[in-house]
């Protein structure tokens, strides 16, 4: 273990260090308690043995610095002192130590002490290690109830936590989004003709070939079937079109063989815009129908086309 030793006797330092290094312990020394709190911060170590009285911050104050200081691990603090009597224990103890051990340490004690101390840092780190554990299976499980299993997309229920935020930003910041909602042509009939396993794996290629095209900022949904949502930030109706005009060609130039889908007989997209304009007062449901309208006038102009 990584032990600090604060005295602020030159020999009782000397002698402590020989007796931890010959225990196979890894020792860090301080000469006052101002040394040893800014030893502490610098490199926490495993174990800190303290000496009572010390010039510069006596070794009740430095106990509470380390108790109070914003650290996973912890510290197991043992106070050393010539005092003899049950009240200082208690003092020490009330102020976060851990155990006790009289002027001149005893070899053994310490020994015994460093034992009860390797058991205790060692449950904490276990802890420690269970906790980042289970905070990584949290963060694990949250993904992936906002993940679309099939193209590894944002789902229906991220698009529903992420609208509520936009349009308030949008009120309140006067932020600008453009949304377009996108949708894989005859995809009916590609299933029909291809099977259900081939139209999965079309949807996982549309899906990262419009990711692909995507800003920093923008984000992508699965929408449901074969429909997908985009948010463009800070973009305006001719920035749009652009944007999505590159999606519609990557998803074209992939080149899918799709021969229910004349004339060009390759897997392409339809795709509505809208904006949610700045400062206004339209809802996120209105904004989604207003590109839901475009995207049914894609379709009825002939598909593979953006319309806004």
């Amino acid at each position: 273990m990584k032990v600090l030793v604060a005295e602020d006797d030159a020999v009782s330092r000397l002698i402590l260090q020989r007796s931890l290094q010959r225990l196979g312990h890894e020792c860090c020394l301080a000469a006052d308690g101002v040394e040893a709190w800014e030893a502490f911060q610098r490199d926490p170590p495993d174990v800190i043995i303290s000496d009572w009285q010390m010039p510069g911050m006596e070794g009740v104050e430095f106990c509470r610095r380390v108790r109070e200081a914003p650290r996973e691990m912890y510290a197991y603090f043992i106070f050393m002192t010539a005092f003899d009597d049950k009240q200082h224990f208690l003092h020490g103890m009330q102020a976060g130590a851990d155990d006790y051990l009289t002027k001149p340490v005893d070899v053994d004690e310490l020994h015994a002490r460093l034992i009860a101390a390797s058991r205790v840092t060692s449950l904490h780190r276990r802890l420690l290690e269970q906790k980042s554990e289970l905070e990584r299976l949290r963060l694990a499980e949250y993904e992936a109830a906002r993940t679309d299993p099939l193209t590894r997309i944002n789902n229906r229920l991220r698009l529903h936590e992420d609208l509520q935020a936009l349009e308030a930003r949008a009120r309140r910041y006067r932020h600008q989004y453009a949304a377009a909602l996108v949708d894989v042509d005859h995809f009916k009939r590609f299933n029909d003709r291809y099977g259900h396993l081939a139209g999965d794996v079309a949807l996982r290629r549309v899906a990262d070939a419009i990711k692909a095209q995507l800003r920093g900022g923008d984000a992508l949904y699965r929408y449901g079937g074969e429909e997908f949502l985009v948010i463009l930030a800070e973009q305006t109706v001719a920035g749009s079109r652009i944007a999505m005009e590159r999606v519609r060609s990557a998803v074209e130039g992939l080149g899918v063989v799709h021969e229910g889908n004349p004339p060009l007989l390759v897997l392409t997209i339809s795709g509505g815009i809208a904006v949610l304009a700045s400062g206004g007062n339209e809802t996120a449901e209105h904004w989604l129908q207003r590109a839901d309208d475009a995207l049914y006038r894609a379709k009825q102009a002939g598909r593979n086309r953006i319309e806004e």
